[in-house]
């Protein structure tokens, strides 16, 4: 077989020098050529991580026993030896950016998993990478240095994930600065005072562009014109946080927490004013409890294994309870719920404002009846809640208990708003309505745990008459604690004792209850994991919104915000997208089909988002530490994958 000259650079001898020409065969792998570089080169170093790149192609030679011919490479083809782990600069949801070793050969998805190894957070595959918003050129006087802490020199440990010392892991207790760098990740900052210059999105339009910018989990860093020392983002994608576990989650729970406050102060999430004095009162003292409480907590090996121990036996527990369950619900009918509760529907002419029924609540489904001595005949109406959109419309300083339902029909939506008496009351049909919402009944185990938690979250909202919040000795800074918005509607001397009466309920909590109450009542907003995208559907002349959640899609108005329909994924039968015309396609159940092309982002990214809250959903918690890859690129890779 004739000899021909491959090209090749090496990155090491730097831009401007001269490639090596190389003499190789077709016939010859690619590892022989990589050796044939490394000995002309005569640099005596560690070349394992270096690998071939194909510029033209925007490829990766990785498959060393692979063949010139095989990889169709021929004598025009430039190539360059790079060590396929380069330095990146990474932003987190608190405001810290490292400088770490990533790898910029593998699929974005694995990188992901190398950084959150490193930075300890378990659950890699809910988070990844989006590039930052461009930001307008500054003069060099006015412009602010963003700090980066170096952490490109730490190396992961062989030893378990999980290995702890002195409440830390093992590589970050190498060094002081490097412990220190770790107590950042792992404790909540102040919010800095210049958030009213910090972008916010206006209108779902700047929601959308924000999805526009993550990266293909399924391609490489390099591939996407990722260089290095380039700035990137991690953020949670995904909205659906599995194992939760504060104490191997140290890092892993404050960067929740920081990316739920920033999008509460941002108002990329929309909250009442009494959720946000809520927010701004756990906010302090979230703060003050870090400075005071430490997080780290040491960890005993005899402990671990009786916490691996008892988990295991809760496992076969859990399974064994869901097996009784399963039994005594097909012996049992589900529990029914009655009270007289207020309905208004605005859309419809024969209810102008609220009126008065009897209400029974069976399996999913709502009935109500003039009187309760009517309920033995025909309901008036029967409205089936499963896959509705339930919206809370809450107000304990004004005693107003409402709920929002918008319930799927064949012409679209139908509004419908509940109002109840109390909050007992309030309590016990929000949560039968959330329930069946997924298709659950009031015989679900959890549903006494919905009725708990709106009830707590309903008592940390009441502010406690005859306390003088003014008492305290507290000096708050308001302007890192609340959404702008607000510091133009009132003063910061008006928002401090509002903030301070609701700090009243919360004050006694610990640092890692705090934590996880913020998040659950972040969790409960209608808005929260909502991801947006601007799209045109098939036969439509006007764009339209998308929402992407972790169990639906909605379809909204662009223009009035309202929503006009929504699919559970439960009832997808399979989805597709056309990659020529760049056009989803979606089938669901009693054969309901959709199209539609992306406005504001490309398909692939409304492709990797259902697929991957479908790939989300197949966790379980016995496979809690094992992650099917494969499944996933097979989900979430479309068309480069297969």
């Amino acid at each position: 077989m004739a000899a021909w000259d491959l090209s090749v650079t090496v990155e090491e001898l730097g831009p401007e020098a001269t490639p090596f020409k190389v003499s190789v065969t077709s016939d010859l792998h690619i590892g022989g050529v990589v050796l044939r570089i490394v000995e002309k080169t005569q640099i005596k170093k560690d070349w394992s991580d270096h690998a071939l790149w194909w510029e033209q192609k925007q490829q990766w030679l990785l498959q060393l026993s692979w063949t010139l011919e095989k990889y169709e490479i021929h004598a025009d083809a430039r190539l360059s030896l790079t060590p396929q782990h380069k330095p990146l600069k990474l932003g987190l949801p608190n405001g810290t950016t490292l400088r770490l070793q990533a790898c910029f050969s593998r699929p974005v998805f694995q990188t992901v998993m190398g950084v959150c190894r490193l930075l300890n957070m378990r659950h890699p595959e809910e988070l990844s990478l989006l590039r930052p918003v461009e930001e307008k050129k500054k003069k060099k006087d006015t412009e602010e240095e963003v700090v980066v802490y170096d952490l490109t020199s730490l190396r992961i440990s062989s030893g378990p994930a999980h290995t702890l010392s002195n409440g830390m892991p093992v590589h970050f207790a190498d060094s002081p600065q490097t412990e220190a760098v770790y107590k950042m990740l792992s404790v909540s900052l102040p919010a800095p005072e210049t958030i009213t210059k910090t972008p916010r999105p206006t209108s779902l339009v700047d929601k959308a562009q924000v999805h526009s910018r993550w990266l293909d989990s399924s391609r490489s860093l390099l591939q996407q014109g990722v260089q290095e020392h380039d700035r990137l983002l991690l953020r949670f994608k995904y909205y659906c946080f599995h194992d939760l576990q504060p104490k191997y989650d140290a890092v892993r729970l404050t960067q929740m927490y920081e990316q739920a406050r920033w999008a509460i102060l941002l108002e990329d999430v929309g909250c009442t004013e009494e959720e946000m004095m809520l927010f701004a009162a756990l906010q302090h003292h979230i703060g003050k409890v870090s400075l005071s409480e430490p997080r780290l907590m040491t960890s005993c090996p005899a402990m671990d294994d009786l916490d691996s121990a008892l988990q295991c036996l809760e496992v076969k527990m859990d399974a064994e309870e869901c097996s009784a369950e399963d039994m005594l619900e097909t012996m049992t009918v589900a529990p029914e719920l009655h009270d007289y509760l207020n309905i208004f529907r605005p859309k419809r002419l024969t209810l102008k404002g609220y009126k008065q029924f009897w209400f029974t609540f069976n399996n999913t489904s709502i009935s109500y009846y003039k009187s309760k001595e009517e309920s033995l005949k025909e309901p008036i109406q029967q409205m089936n809640l499963k896959g509705c959109e339930v919206v809370p419309d809450v107000s304990v300083a004004g005693q107003k208990f409402c709920i929002r339902l918008l319930i799927p029909g064949a012409q679209g939506m139908n509004e419908v708003y509940l109002r109840c008496e109390n909050e007992l009351q309030y309590s016990r049909w929000m949560a039968a309505c959330r329930l069946a919402s997924k298709g659950k009944s009031l015989a679900d185990s959890s549903f006494s745990n919905e009725v708990q938690n709106i009830q707590s979250f309903l008592d940390m909202q009441r502010t406690t008459p005859g306390v003088n919040a003014a008492q305290t000795d507290d000096i708050i800074n308001t302007h890192g604690l609340v959404s702008p918005r607000y510091h133009k509607k009132y003063k910061s001397k008006q928002l401090t004792p509002r903030i301070l009466e609701a700090y009243q309920n919360v004050a006694q909590l610990p640092l890692t209850d705090a934590l996880l109450r913020f998040l659950q009542i972040w969790q409960a907003l209608p808005e929260f994991g909502v991801c947006y995208f601007v799209v045109r559907f098939k036969g439509c002349r006007k764009d339209e919104v998308l929402g992407v959640t972790n169990n639906r899609l909605i379809r909204i108005d662009l223009g009035t915000g309202d929503v006009v329909k929504t699919w559970r994924y439960n009832i997808m039968k399979q989805w597709n997208v056309n990659w020529d015309i760049q056009q989803v396609a979606i089938e669901f159940n009693a054969n309901v089909n959709i199209a539609f092309s992306c406005v504001t982002a490309t398909c692939k990214i409304v492709h990797e988002y259902i697929g991957g809250y479908i790939f989300m959903a197949t966790r379980t918690r016995e496979q809690t530490e094992v992650l099917n890859q494969e499944l996933f690129y097979k989900l979430t890779g479309g068309h480069e994958a297969l």
